[in-house]
């Protein structure tokens, strides 16, 4: 299976859900970065399960152990390996799924194609593999500390079920977002947000939405075009999340309403800077980053698991209902967040090594 994302900079995840652990090999980082598990941690602790009453109750502390890479608190230029010890794994509770396919899972589809699957809570599907993204991105922030400080990522849910936040991308403060457990760009309205989250969850439900991303600061010139778009790479990174169902940049699926007179970004000269007088294209036009703020969207479904019975079919082909088991989110957005900045970072590590080593400078 191709457990491996990335050119330059080069991620590795490993691990199963109830395993003995779940972590990364981080390859192409450039040495004598800072680096620290406490520079990791917090992000893990926004990834974790436990944090809030709207999100699984699996205790699971994530500490996470730098076993290679690093010495004397600075990284060495080689393979950085990381790993989180699961704590609260509980494979006994999924002993039924040993003979039942789950309705959304890949139970089916890891059936069929490898003849064996790991049935303890998902296996390498689960959302805990994600770890190991989140410790690749974490260290892509450090970089990007030392070599491109101007670069930011904000993070936050823009939709959940059919409710919108109704706020311009670039105003969004990810302080504010990370005060509130839904991870909504305002903290008073997110109150009617968890009541919500909390009602479908007590009905045996679970809900979708969208988490939007935005990228400042970014070099003009990152992307490597034709078959890997800075946009098209994004896009790959953040549809291989578990749950996410669509992805959009800049104006979307929007701009079909639009017509090219009104979709056009016009340019002009801020100094010595060339720059747009909107932002339709989201900071990419031809697959190159334009310099200005790279905004996306990625959709994600509503939790599969729920404690709703279902109907389904069995290994032995017979059918049966099946009513959920395990600990599970009723809404994956709060805890995707952390998971698309991750992503976004992964994506605009590599491509920033890439253009590096190809164009020989450094760009700010």
């Amino acid at each position: 299976m191709a457990n491996t994302f990335g050119h330059l900079y080069r991620v590795t995840t490993w691990g199963e859900s109830h395993g003995g652990g779940v972590g990364a090999v981080v390859d192409g980082c450039p040495p004598q970065i800072p680096l620290s598990e406490k520079d990791l941690q917090p992000d893990l602790d926004r990834r974790r399960p436990g944090q809030s009453k709207i999100v699984t109750p699996r205790k699971e502390a994530d500490r996470c152990e730098i076993l290679s890479g690093v010495f004397g608190g600075k990284t060495l230029g080689t393979p950085i390996s990381v790993w989180v010890k699961n704590e609260d794994a509980r494979p006994e509770a999924y002993k039924e799924m040993e003979t039942m396919f789950r309705p959304s899972h890949a139970d089916y589809t890891y059936q069929a194609k490898y003849g064996i699957r790991n049935w303890q809570g998902g296996g390498r599907t689960s959302a805990r593999e994600t770890i190991g993204r989140v410790i690749g991105g974490s260290i892509a922030k450090k970089m990007f500390g030392q070599l491109a400080n101007r670069l930011s990522v904000t993070t936050f849910v823009r939709q959940v079920g059919t409710v919108v936040a109704r706020i311009e991308a670039g105003q969004v403060d990810q302080k504010e977002v990370e005060s509130n457990p839904v991870r909504w760009p305002d903290r008073k309205e997110s109150e009617q947000l968890v009541k919500l989250i909390e009602r479908v969850r007590s009905e045996g439900d679970s809900l979708g939405g969208v988490v939007e991303c935005v990228v400042k600061g970014c070099p003009v010139g990152l992307g490597e075009p034709v078959f890997d778009r800075l946009e098209a790479d994004l896009a790959k990174a953040v549809m291989s999340l578990p749950a996410s169902k669509g992805f959009e940049i800049g104006s979307g699926f929007a701009g079909v309403r639009m017509r090219g007179s009104e979709h056009n970004d016009e340019f002009y000269m801020d100094g010595k800077r060339v720059r747009t007088r909107t932002n339709r294209s989201g900071g990419v036009q031809g697959g190159i980053s334009n310099g200005e703020e790279i905004v996306f969207r990625v959709a994600f479904k509503p939790v599969a698991t729920i404690a709703k019975v279902q109907k389904t079919v069995g290994v032995s082909g017979k059918g049966a209902d099946l009513k959920a088991r395990g600990r599970h989110d009723p809404c994956v957005l709060p805890r995707a967040v952390p998971m698309v900045e991750a992503m976004a970072y992964l994506v605009l590590a590599d491509h920033f090594l890439r253009d590096r080593a190809q164009v020989g400078i450094t760009r700010k």
